[in-house]
This record gives C-alpha cells, structure tokens and sequence, in this order.
C-alpha cells in the first residue's frame, strides 16, 4: 500500500498481486483452462519482478498519494517518476540512493520483528529514520524493470554524475553547496550460506544507514534518500518454497574479501565468515563493516617481523568508538626448530575503558595461517578467547576465523593449520568399537583354529570296552 508519510509499520505490509483473469471468450473447456494456467504463470513471474522502495527526505509535504494506489497495487516505471518527481524538484538537491543487491518485501516481514521483538529487528535504523523524516514514503511492490534504470533516471533528472561513496567519506564531502549531487552507496544482502545470513547482512546494511544517517544530521545536510534494489531476494523469489530433495541451492554471492594490513606491501590478513559482539546480552553483527568494507579505519595497526596489531575501529557501535585489537607474537621454538606465531591476546576498547582477552591454543607455524571454525569466549563455543577478569559482560565470537601476521606470498592466505585435533571424538569412538570388534574376532578364531576332536568314545553305563593283544 502507497501512502505519504508513511509510518514504519508500512514496512510489514505484504506484497499482493492483482488476480489476472481468463477471457471469457475461449471457446471450449480445455483452451480456457490453457488459457488460465498460462495466466497462472505470468501472475507467478509479475510477482517475482517486485522490489520495494522506501523514500524520505528531510523536507515536508514531498509526496501525496497516488488515486490508484491499493493495496497489492504495483507501481510502474510513470507512476514511480511521479513520485519522484516532486522530490527532486522541490525537495533537497543531495540525494542518497542506497542500492542494495537483493531485497524483497518479504524480508522485511521476516526479519523486522513483525512475529517479534522489536528489539530483534533488521531495520530498526531504518524505522527510525523513517518516523524522524519530515517526508516518507513506502512503495512495497515496484516493477524491477522501473527500479532496475534508477540510477539512470536521477542522473539525468538531476544533471549529475552518481558519486560512489563509502559511509565514513560522508564527511569529507561538502554537500551544502547549491549544486545537486547523487550519492550512491552499494550494500550487499548476503555473505553466508546460513539461514541467518541474511538477516545479519541486513543488520550490518541497516548499522551502514545509521551511520549516514546519523552524519547528515550531525552536519545539518539537507537530503532526500531512497532505498532500493537491484533485483528481488531469493526470499522474496520462492526461498521459503518447498525444494526437491537434491536440489542445489544457487548461491550468487562469494565471501567477502579479507581485512588487509599494509605497509605498503600486505602484512596482516584476518577473515571471519561471521562476527559479532556482544554486551550485556545486546548483540551486534559486525560482518558486514569489517570484510570487504574499504572504508574500515585500521589506524593504529602496525607490523614488524617478530609483532603485529591489527586494530579495527568503528563508530557508534556500543559508543562513539569501538576498536578491536589482535595482538601477534612471532618466535621461534629451538624444540621445533621452526617459527611460530601465536595470537597472544584481543583487546576491546571502548568508551575510554578497555577489556583484554587471553587466547589459548590459538597458533601456527609462521609460514601457515591459523583458521579455526570458532574462535569464541562464550563456553559453547570452547572458550579459545578468556577475560582476563575471570567474568565479563563482554563476548566476542568468530565464526570460520582465519588470520596469517607473516610470511605473506601474493597477498593470499598460506596453508592453514587447523584448531581441529587429528583424533577427534568421532575418530576414538570408531576406533574403541573397531578394537572390541577385533578382539571378538580374534577370541573366536582362537577357539576354532584349538578345537580337538575325540580319540575314544567310552559308554558309562556299560563295562569298558576291552581289546585282547593276539599275535
């Protein structure tokens, strides 16, 4: 449903399709009902080519309804241009367009705490600048041939080129001049293959708009932003259908690339399929701001040959900054005769405090990397990272950790040495059960290979059998 100011709850409104009706005109039963499973399936492929689109501006009264807009209305490529029309020519000349690869109207119906918390919400960002904007709008279901030209369009409606920016250059930028300008911030849906991968990719999108949000009124930018996609989800395509068992999943998106430390050359890598921090049982996803985020602040990293701090901060996450430090120590062991480096320590620092984990067992030979499937402080997950105060409000877990300090080749991670042990509980019990197994075995051979047959057979009941010596 298409509706000026919208509030957030229009985010939970499900997307419908108009029913398409079979002419009346077949001729005979058979063709109608061709007739309407051919409609059946264009109905099914209209449906799949939606996007939704949230618009909001810091200027009043942008947008009016339009008179046909209904609910399970789908808006087309002139009726779009009729509501952006207003805005770009009466609204704020900086307009933010957040283009992001996948979504759907579904995702905000399962991740935005519509069958929960609020709290547990992927939006809560973007709910609230939606009710601290002058001007809203929510367009559930637009045609993706309509959203798909977006850029285009306002780049010829404004007369300017779109300008890719990352979130912390927001503030490098002079946007109060009277010249129009286009900002374009990419945002990815998915990282993971998980089931909660697309949720904790929302979240870290919704941190990324937050944080814009949240510059733009530090600085008193007047603006107009708009938030879009590129293509439907697979959420919103058919991902909560049924599949055939075997059916492969199609998964378009890689694993974002690694954080990397240079001087110029590249010394510290370190990757996560997963991180999150959490305080005080509130959690927060920090996936998506650290791997594949250029913008990420590494100041006050360093390296050497024998040391390495990679340290990652970030803004408005549990404070004004949250820095995270990794702390690495190369050796060498004479008992080995070869060098080791080991992460002694991870660090927490925020609001001028600071919070030290111990790690234990986490190291590898310096010309290998370290990769492990956690590295955690929660129990659950082997407590490889301890407080060093026994307790604390503090957690951090990684999912699919890897990281190499030294002896880099290419830029690329070396061999990884596993945390996994070689014998691992699965492998004792197969071998305890082969071992009893073969000791059944074994027993039983012995006693068939030392069975002896009866030299004699003597009846008790009767005299002895008696044999007389004749020559």
């Amino acid at each position: 449903m298409a509706a000026a100011r919208s509030r957030p709850a229009a985010l939970q409104v499900m997307a419908g399709v108009s029913p398409v009706h079979p002419s009346a005109s077949s001729p005979s039963p058979p063709s109608q009902l061709l007739a309407l499973l051919l409609a059946l399936l264009l109905a099914a492929a209209a449906a799949e080519q939606q996007v939704p689109l949230v618009l909001w501006s810091s200027s009043r009264d942008l947008w009016v309804p339009l008179e046909n807009g209904h609910e399970g209305h789908i808006t087309t490529d002139g009726q779009l241009a009729a509501y952006l029309d207003p805005a770009l020519e009466k609204g704020p000349r900086n307009v933010l367009l957040f283009l992001q690869e996948e979504l759907s109207v579904e995702d905000f119906t399962a991740y935005g705490g519509v069958f929960g918390n609020k709290q547990d919400s992927a939006f809560s960002h973007l709910e609230s600048a939606l009710e601290l904007a002058p001007s809203s709008l929510v367009l559930p279901s637009v045609r993706w041939d309509a959203a798909g030209p977006l850029t285009s369009y306002l780049r010829q409606k404004l007369r300017a080129s779109p300008l890719r920016v990352a979130p912390a250059a927001l503030r490098e930028l002079k946007l109060r001049d009277p010249l129009p300008a286009l900002l374009l911030l990419r945002l990815p849906y998915t990282t993971t293959s998980g089931s909660m991968a697309p949720k904790e990719a929302l979240i870290g999108n919704d941190e990324i708009i937050g944080q814009v949000m949240s510059t733009l009124r530090a600085e008193g930018v007047p603006y107009t932003a708009i938030l879009t996609a590129e293509r439907p989800s697979r959420l919103g395509s058919g991902g909560l259908r049924r599949h055939l068992l075997g059916e492969e999943e199609d998964s378009k998106a890689g694993p974002l690339p690694p954080v990397s430390y240079s001087d110029p050359e590249p010394r510290i890598l370190f990757w996560a399929r997963s991180f999150t921090v959490t305080y005080h049982h509130k959690r927060r996803d920090l996936t998506a701001l650290t791997f594949g985020n250029p913008a990420l602040n590494l100041s006050g990293s360093s390296w050497n040959s024998s040391s390495a701090r990679l340290a990652m901060t970030y803004e408005n996450v549990f404070g004004p900054f949250l820095t995270i430090k990794l702390i690495l120590n190369n050796r060498l062991y004479p008992v080995s005769g070869r060098s080791w480096f080991t992460l002694d320590r991870l660090e927490i620092h925020v609001n001028h405090s600071a919070v030290v984990f111990n790690s234990s067992h986490i190291a590898a030979p310096s010309i290998y990397s370290f990769h492990c499937e956690y590295v955690s402080s929660e129990r659950s997950k082997h407590s490889l990272l301890v407080s060093s105060l026994g307790s604390s409000a503090w957690h951090v877990t990684f999912q699919d950790f890897q990281v190499q300090a030294f002896n880099l080749s290419g830029g690329n991670f070396s061999y990884a040495s596993d945390c996994a042990s070689f014998f691992s509980p699965g492998i004792w019990m197969g071998l305890v059960s082969s071992l009893i197994l073969l000791f059944v075995l074994t027993y039983g051979l012995h006693m068939i290979l030392h069975l002896q047959t009866m030299d004699r057979f003597d009846d008790h009941k009767g005299s002895a059998l008696s044999a007389p010596l004749t020559q």
